[in-house]
């Protein structure tokens, strides 16, 4: 038996991470599940277990490549979220983004509230995910202390955390954005293996 505990391991750069955290608020409606998001850096993830990932990126003409972006726009319209990928910073440096998104870990509405702003900033808007003042705009907006966050973005304890976050889902055998598990042990990747989260928080119930 599962607990009814998901944890979401993300980073801001990636389309189907937006997409499945929009998802995740009807699952948990759905499930009772409580949802604990947890960033990392993807890059960090690529370079250690999928660097398959950059070369994926140069063979741009790919069919399956190519035939993954209609699938994204289309999943985005079923969900209901704007997803204008790529954008001119695609692909996106997310190291200051996600800084500060760990800055926020110990409070997971301000965190959650951030992550949908950033975003919407980054995927909507089309703004760099990367430049601080633009991320500080975007955290005042969503009704946070923006600079607040910039400035703990930079203190040793939130850099750590956030490579501890990383190193712990390569540990956990995640190899990308978003990873999400229930419980501890039932390893779930991307917006499509989301009904599989499901049936595995409705097996918890059993």
């Amino acid at each position: 038996m599962y607990d009814k505990r998901v944890e979401f391991f993300y980073d801001l750069s990636s389309p189907w991470t937006y997409i499945a955290f929009h998802n995740l608020d009807a699952l948990t409606a759905r499930t009772g599940a409580s949802v604990c998001l947890r960033p990392i850096l993807v890059g960090g993830v690529f370079n250690a277990v999928n660097p398959s990932v950059y070369a994926a990126r140069d063979a741009a003409d790919n069919p399956k490549f190519k035939h993954s972006w209609q699938v994204m726009r289309d999943w985005a319209k079923l969900a209901g979220v704007e997803v204008n990928f790529p954008s001119i910073y695609h692909p996106a440096k997310s190291i200051n983004a996600m800084r500060m998104a760990c800055s926020l870990a110990s409070d997971q509405l301000a965190l959650k509230a951030f992550t949908k702003a950033a975003f919407e900033s980054y995927f909507g808007a089309q703004e760099n995910l990367d430049d601080s003042d633009v991320l500080v705009a975007v955290a005042n907006k969503a009704g946070l202390d923006g600079e607040a966050m910039r400035v703990a973005s930079q203190t040793d304890a939130v850099k750590s955390l956030l490579r501890a976050n990383t190193d712990e889902v390569i540990a956990r055998g995640g190899y990308g954005s978003p990873t999400i598990f229930v419980g501890t042990d039932k390893m779930y990747f991307g917006n499509d293996q989301l009904p599989l989260v499901e049936f595995a928080l409705k097996r918890s119930e059993a």
